[in-house]
């Protein structure tokens, strides 16, 4: 399991620096202004459709049935299983990506009410949606085969697919952005491209397998009906991060202009910790969480929980403490630059700081979700989801007049505290989750090793007012340090499984 995390996440971490180079490339050529506002708008339709249905909800439901049909009945059952899956994917994300795009103006009026009166720019969001929508086709198809490469314990290639995407669009941006009007719709073309890119990265691994991906209509076949089953609930279940970031989408458009791009700039930042670490972590322990939870036994069901809780916290809490302390120099180095001025990075940095208190609660909410779609139970996130989107919106409407952007930022950190503790709850009350042995002690052990950290940065911060550039990165490498030096003085046993996933040789958590 520690091996996996070590090649998603290796996959992942090529991808998030060039998905930083291609944010470097965004803010430059077109800075935070109303026109950024409509393409993140837009870009939010399709992607947020793209994260529930082709590679959040779909991946869930397809990588149980896609392992469970490898196991029962070999290659051939698979083959035939991917072919159904496919053919019945095809039509319905078609029929979404036309949806899409004949009622893009409604979609758009809904998720920016405030734009009404400003008819340049949601005309702008329009075109950009309906430019957009057909990635959501080609994405769905590549997560379709990131089901079947997972179903194979093949990571790294699908961890790896999304720098595709970031590729496609900085070369949308540098080559086509003097040659269009309006230039942003370079951005959106790079979009659908990279979908594409995407897709064909996975194949030849895939034809390596021995999976046809060729597509046949056979929807009374029974994984069809299994994945619908699981589709719909894991879709909500998976949902509550990006519910919020939708209704804080709304939200931001009643306020100042910016407002939407600060939030977008600053969850890119916060991404970058969650993908590489809380992403890897979740997907690396699903096989072995259903395999365990198919077979009953529990108490090893546990332990994986906990091993992934313990190591995900390990890493996120720190990781949230740097995002907090060193905020404004993290913005500054990333993307004032071009069009992004001084005071773009300001406000991003204040939306970082509401969006960092809440990554140790989005890393743990999708370890624990995960764990729920393993026992086969797929209502329970759903109902969970629920109260976190409408605690979300109580704290946003609450926070966003006093705090503006900031408090939408941090409505969805709160949120996702709620959806994590009710999750927790329910764990613990099937199979004694909290009562995992070292669960509680790692977890003082790496707050301690925070606090020694937090101490450290905020020192520097007082030393990096205004600077960029080299001595930010010698920064951010002297917290690293000493947040290692701390843990080890702590005696943290997650820092041994860390540095063996690092050579890829340690394959087990120490107990303790």
């Amino acid at each position: 399991m520690v091996s996996s995390i070590g090649a998603i996440g290796l996959g992942t971490l090529a991808s998030r620096v060039l998905g930083y180079a291609r944010d470097i490339v965004v803010a430059r050529a077109f800075g935070a202004n109303p026109v950024t506002d409509a393409f993140f708008v837009a870009f939010r339709i399709p992607n947020l459709l793209r994260r529930l249905l082709a590679e959040g909800a779909l991946s869930t439901g397809i990588v149980p049935v896609f392992s469970a049909t490898l196991r029962t009945g070999g290659p051939v059952a698979l083959g035939r299983t991917v072919q159904a899956v496919v053919g019945a994917g095809l039509v319905v994300l078609c029929a979404v990506c036309a949806l899409g795009i004949t009622l893009a103006p409604w979609i758009v009026r809904i998720l920016a009410p405030g734009w009404h009166a400003d008819a340049a720019r949601f005309e702008l969001a329009v075109m950009l949606t309906r430019v957009m929508f057909p990635y959501l086709l080609l994405v769905g198809l590549a997560a379709l085969a990131v089901g079947v490469l997972n179903a194979h314990h093949r990571f790294f290639t699908p961890s790896l697919a999304p720098a595709v995407q970031n590729v496609a669009m900085i070369a949308a941006v540098l080559g086509l952005s003097g040659y269009l009007t309006p230039p942003i719709l370079s951005l959106a073309i790079g979009v659908v491209v990279g979908g594409l890119g995407q897709l064909i990265f996975q194949l030849p691994q895939v034809r390596q397998m021995g999976v046809p991906l060729w597509p046949r209509l056979e929807w009374s076949h029974p994984a069809i009906r299994e994945i619908a089953r699981r589709l719909w609930p894991a879709a909500f279940g998976l949902a509550g991060v990006q519910i919020t970031v939708m209704v804080n989408t709304l939200l931001a458009s009643l306020l100042p202009a910016g407002s939407v791009s600060y939030l977008y700039y600053a969850d890119r930042v916060m991404e970058f910790p969650l993908g590489v670490f809380g992403v890897a972590v979740a997907t690396a322990t699903l096989p072995s969480m259903a395999a365990q939870a198919a077979g009953r036994d529990h108490v090893a069901l546990r332990a994986t929980v906990g091993f992934s809780l313990r190591i995900g916290a390990f890493v996120s809490v720190p990781a949230a403490v740097g995002l907090i302390a060193l905020a404004g120099p993290i913005v500054r180095l990333l993307f004032q630059r071009g069009e992004f001025g001084a005071a773009d990075s300001l406000f991003t940095a204040q939306a970082l700081v509401g969006y960092a208190i809440g990554l140790p609660a989005f890393t743990a909410v999708r370890i624990a979700a995960q764990t729920f779609y393993a026992l086969g139970d797929v209502r329970t996130p759903v109902y969970v989801g629920f109260v976190a989107v409408a605690a979300n919106i109580v704290f946003a409407v609450t926070l966003m007049w006093p705090l503006h952007h900031v408090g939408l930022a941090l409505a969805s950190s709160l949120s996702s505290y709620v959806n994590l503790v009710a999750l927790c709850v329910i764990l613990h009350r099937r199979f004694g989750l909290l009562s995992h042995p070292g669960l509680g002690l790692s977890l003082a052990r790496t707050v301690g090793a925070s606090s020694v950290l937090l101490l450290w940065g905020v020192w520097l911060a007082r030393w990096l007012v205004g600077a960029r550039g080299g001595a930010t990165l010698v920064a951010l490498a002297s917290g690293v340090l000493v947040y290692i030096a701390a843990a080890a003085l702590f005696r943290a046993p997650e820092l041994g499984a860390l540095l063996g996933m690092l050579r890829r040789r340690e394959r087990r958590l120490p107990s303790g």
